[in-house]
């Protein structure tokens, strides 16, 4: 690959204030069908599940954003280490 190929493309990206502060999860569910994968970010806390944000996606893009995300898992454990997983005691909803 030569240095014009390593160019990373720049996207310009709209967002209003609310959306560009991004929010916080900590648990999700997935459900699918033949055409789609719903992604349900959630945040489980003491008053309850409450849904963030709902993400529909294609499998073929849902297949793409698990590759981009083990590429980004492995580059980040390669600068910071290797992440330790703490698996919580109880997995039900409050």
């Amino acid at each position: 690959m030569d240095d014009t190929q390593k160019k990373t493309k720049q996207v310009q990206i709209k967002a209003n204030e609310e959306m560009s502060q991004g929010r916080y999860s900590n648990t999700m569910f997935i459900a699918h069908g033949p055409e789609e994968f719903i992604i349900d970010w959630l945040l489980n806390s003491p008053t309850g599940a409450h849904l963030v944000s709902r993400i529909i996606v294609t499998p073929g893009h849902v297949k793409r954003i698990i590759n981009a995300l083990q590429e980004n898992l492995k580059k980040y454990e390669e600068k910071f280490g290797e992440i330790k997983l703490m698996e919580p005691a109880d997995h039900k909803f409050h």
